[in-house]
């Protein structure tokens, strides 16, 4: 046993200098282990490339500034290939290398598996930006946080943005409820826009699977809606919500178009030739022109590191799930999973990259955190601006 700890140990001493990463603790112990169970492959790895690479920039970071309770920090890997059903076997993976931490997928529905076997070792759990308020106490135990701001916040930021900065008056929804995230995330814009905006300011909603070839019969029912309305709120993620967008713009339909973070990014846009009138909150913009400093910086560093920017804005909250979780294992003075969870569970805007951040024995997620708003114009990206809710939609778990 003593043997294979040591080949184990040195392959992944090997695996993390290929990532740049430094593993050599002081007084010679070994380091603390974090196992990042996340999507490398399938349609859901852009959302996660950027988290993990982030995490990777973290833990050099930290290691540079002498590791955590003295012990260097060293990620290793496994694939959840972007399915719901192997996410519990990537989790057991990582843990069976010895891992102390989780990272997860940036979604409830892909991250929980994973998430549910650190859990149950009692082991925490960082998904990098899942943003249904299942993810967390109700929906996966104790030791299950997120980075995210949850879509309670995300769905009411959007509304009051559009109504107080936009000067809308009117929207539609079309709702894509193929994962909890769009569900909760037109929820929550849909009891905030009403309550700004009045009981009649919604014309009208509608549904369509991420999977549908065709929204023609959406697009009929939207054109018909006389007068149009000031926008569309959009829940949807890509590839099915890059196809169904470019079909709106196909038929004409040329409203403005309000999102949460899944509609974010750059690697979709080719689907949707010269975009214009996107809107979407985003944890930070990847395009150097954040009002944020600290998030520039972050940026500047992870291109460094990695030869590029990343795909997504999701980035940051990878950065700062190491970032928060090793923050709350030194204050504990411990790398237990009760104890690193008691000290995360009195957060009431503890700073971070991505904001003040606010945990709770019963929400292990944020919802009034700040978001940079970003827009698309002729296909190109830019920062509007920093905004925060003033008020969050009902939690419902």
């Amino acid at each position: 046993m003593k043997s294979a700890r040591k080949l184990l140990v040195a392959l992944s001493l090997v695996a993390a200098a290929t990532l740049g990463i430094s593993n050599q603790s002081s007084a010679g112990e070994d380091p603390i282990i974090i196992g990042a169970a996340v999507a490398l492959s399938g349609f859901v790895a852009p959302y996660d490339d950027g988290p993990q690479k982030a995490a990777q920039l973290a833990v050099k970071v930290i290691n540079e500034r002498g590791g955590v309770l003295g012990r260097q920090l060293e990620i290793v890997f496994a694939d959840t290939k972007s399915d719901i059903a192997h996410g519990a076997n990537a989790g057991l993976e990582v843990l069976d290398k010895g891992a102390q931490m989780l990272l997860v997928t940036c979604d409830y529905d892909f991250g929980a598996g994973a998430a549910s076997v650190a859990n149950a070792r009692g082991v925490i759990a960082f998904s990098s930006c899942a943003a249904d308020p299942k993810f967390g106490v109700q929906g996966i135990g104790p030791f299950a946080f997120t980075m995210s701001i949850g879509t309670p916040g995300q769905g009411a930021l959007m509304a009051e943005w559009g109504y107080n900065n936009k000067g809308y008056r009117t929207s539609y929804m079309l709702i894509d409820p193929t994962i909890e995230f769009d569900v909760s995330l037109c929820s929550s814009f849909k009891e905030r826009w009403i309550e700004v905006a009045g009981k009649d300011a919604l014309l009208g909603e509608d549904t369509f699977q991420n999977s549908d070839p065709s929204i023609a019969s959406q697009i009929t029912r939207i054109k018909a809606v006389d007068p149009q309305p000031d926008f569309i709120f959009y829940c949807s993620y890509p590839p099915g919500g890059a196809a169904a967008l470019k079909q709106l713009r196909a038929a004409g339909v040329n409203l403005p178009v309000l999102s949460g973070e899944a509609m974010g990014g750059t690697y979709w846009l080719d689907a949707v030739p010269d975009l214009s009138d996107l809107y979407y909150a985003i944890y930070g913009s990847i395009f150097g022109d954040d009002p944020r400093p600290e998030i520039n910086g972050v940026l500047d560093k992870f291109i460094e590191m990695h030869g590029g920017p990343p795909a997504t804005g999701q980035m940051y909250t990878g950065y700062a799930a190491i970032e928060t979780w090793a923050n709350a294992a030194e204050k504990a003075g411990s790398l237990d999973g009760d104890a690193v969870r008691k000290v995360l569970e009195t957060y009431n805007d503890e700073p971070s990259l991505v904001g003040a951040t606010t945990f709770s024995p019963d929400l292990h997620m944020s919802v009034k955190r700040p978001m940079t708003i970003m827009q698309v114009q002729g296909g190109k990206h830019s920062a509007i601006g920093v905004f925060r809710p003033t008020k969050a939609a009902t939690i419902d778990f």
